[in-house]
């Protein structure tokens, strides 16, 4: 009985003074240092480095077009009997130490620039799905732009999640010059955050550029702050280059946007069964992307875009959620450093149909190991299912509590006179025998602190009175509320008329909030 009262009177104490306090100020996660989980031994580093180099100049890639062939060449690499374009050592290590490093993917809104280098993450969605759950009936149903603009807005409410890449196709638009531009719209207009897009053509890239600039101001406004960037996969595993993206990586960097150079393999099947190869072959790939870039422009932001994906070798298909594929992409990121490239990977890709229990685990362990292996923005982060095929809003919800906690595990604990707290010990053990009412204990409140806003810390009793509801039934309805009362403005009426005026824009006007 002396225990219950005594937690009782605890908990009393708790409401009581939780009851007086301000609305809690949640500290800001964006660009929290990792670096501490390290997969590769140190020693093994320059390993993987030779490796990946060997593979650049002693095998080669395959199919690269004339453009690749032509700048390469220029740089000192060449073609072999066989038709593979093999680059030589003096050029990787040119580009190395030519790339540029610690650059900063701007917001339209400053307050969501992201510093980017020495191991500072930043986490945020991603994916190109096919598919989203509909909210209403809960079934997969193909993805819309009207989708797309809800989950920018979504996201742009959502704190722990630091920028918006593209999650989803507009399967509405059937054509991909006008699905292009109007995915860059409807992201530009529905988030202030750094935005990651991609081209289908390079033709296409002109048209991107031009939102850019006019929503900028100029192109210089533009380059002076880019608040969007390219994601493009020049190579395709193993060891070819894909035409059409060297194309419009050509087009992306000469036109100022800065390039996200990926490499998607998959272990066991487009790349190596072992870790060590796939991760050499993800980087050598990887390189060859980010060195065509150097060539073409010398001065482009190029990031480091490493995807080392797993096949579940039991039926073929990709697997998002593997712990394999978790520990090849914290050692991709762990080279990005080894490097001190700007990094970017994937976590978060869950092969859970819906944001389950599985998905949780899934997303929590692989986007902690990027983490705390110090990638730089690690993507798919959030909203994702079904190994990358589908989008739920409602895991944006659920998945920004996630990313909040993720992000508070790269802190370190401060270890000081005041935070050893030596004196308030010994006054609360000689007085009222708790901390809560004490002063540092309601300022460290405001800063100190992720509180959580979906996860559920009530008593039991509380839970069930409030009808027992678990954490996907929340997420909907706070996701309901959001897209019910934000409609971002900070595009100006006589910007959106421009644009529409010059461009093909579907986005209906009312999905905007517009009358």
């Amino acid at each position: 009985m002396p225990q219950t009262e005594n937690r009782n009177n605890g908990r009393r104490r708790r409401r009581s003074i939780a009851a007086k306090e301000p609305t809690t100020i949640q500290p800001s996660t964006r660009g929290w240092t990792g670096g501490r989980y390290l997969p590769l031994n140190p020693e093994d580093l320059p390993k993987i480095d030779a490796a990946a180099r060997s593979i650049l100049t002693d095998i080669g890639m395959i199919e690269a077009p004339k453009i690749v062939i032509d700048h390469v060449i220029q740089g000192g690499g060449r073609v072999d009997e066989h038709g593979r374009l093999r680059f030589s050592g003096e050029l990787i290590e040119n580009a190395l130490q030519g790339l540029t490093r610690e650059f900063t993917l701007c917001g339209q809104d400053p307050a969501h620039d992201l510093q980017l280098g020495h191991s500072q993450v930043h986490v945020g969605s991603g994916g190109a799905a096919p598919m989203v759950i509909d909210i209403n009936t809960g079934h997969y149903r193909e993805s819309t732009l009207c989708d797309l603009y809800d989950a920018a807005r979504l996201v742009d409410c959502l704190d722990n999640i630091h920028f918006f890449s593209r999650p989803m196709v507009a399967r509405d638009i059937p054509d991909t010059k006008t699905m292009d531009v109007n995915t860059v719209y409807a992201c530009l207009a529905g988030t202030r955050k750094h935005v990651f897009a991609s081209a289908s053509q390079a033709e296409q890239v002109e048209d991107i550029a031009q939102i850019c600039y006019m929503v900028a101001g100029s192109r210089e406004a533009f380059e002076a702050r880019p608040f969007l960037s390219i994601n493009c996969n020049l190579p395709v595993p193993p060891l070819r280059f894909d035409a059409e993206s060297c194309e419009v990586a050509a087009a992306v960097v000469k036109a100022g946007i800065p390039l996200h150079s990926n490499t998607f393999g998959q272990m066991g099947a487009s790349s190596p069964v072992t870790m060590a190869g796939t991760i050499a072959q993800t980087i050598a790939e990887t390189l060859s992307g980010m060195i065509f870039a150097w060539l073409v422009n010398p001065d482009a932001k190029v990031i480091f875009g490493t995807r080392p994906m797993l096949t579940d070798l039991r039926t073929g298909a990709m697997s998002g959620g593997s712990p394999e594929g978790a520990i090849a992409t914290a050692a991709t990121a762990q080279m990005g450093n080894y490097y001190g490239l700007v990094n970017s990977t994937i976590a978060g890709a869950s092969d859970s149909k819906i944001a389950d229990a599985q998905s949780g685990y899934e997303k929590g362990i692989a986007i902690t190991l990027a983490a705390q292996a110090g990638s730089n923005l690690i993507t798919q982060a959030s909203g994702m299912q079904a190994s990358l095929m589908g989008c739920a809003l409602e895991s944006y919800v659920i998945d920004n509590d996630m990313l909040g906690v993720i992000m508070k595990s790269l802190s370190r604990i401060e270890v000081s006179d005041e935070t050893l707290a030596l004196d308030a010990i010994d006054e609360v053990a000689h007085g009222e025998g708790h901390f809560l009412g004490r002063a540092e204990t309601l300022e460290r409140m405001q800063s100190d602190f992720v509180y959580p806003e979906m996860a559920d810390r009530r008593t039991i009793g509380e839970w069930e009175a409030d009808g027992s509801l678990d954490i996907r039934s929340v997420a909907i309805e706070r996701t309901r509320q959001i897209l019910s009362s934000h409609h971002p403005s900070h595009f100006s009426d006589k910007l959106d008329q421009s644009l529409r005026e010059k461009f093909d824009i579907r986005l209906p006007k009312l999905s905007m909030g517009v009358a």
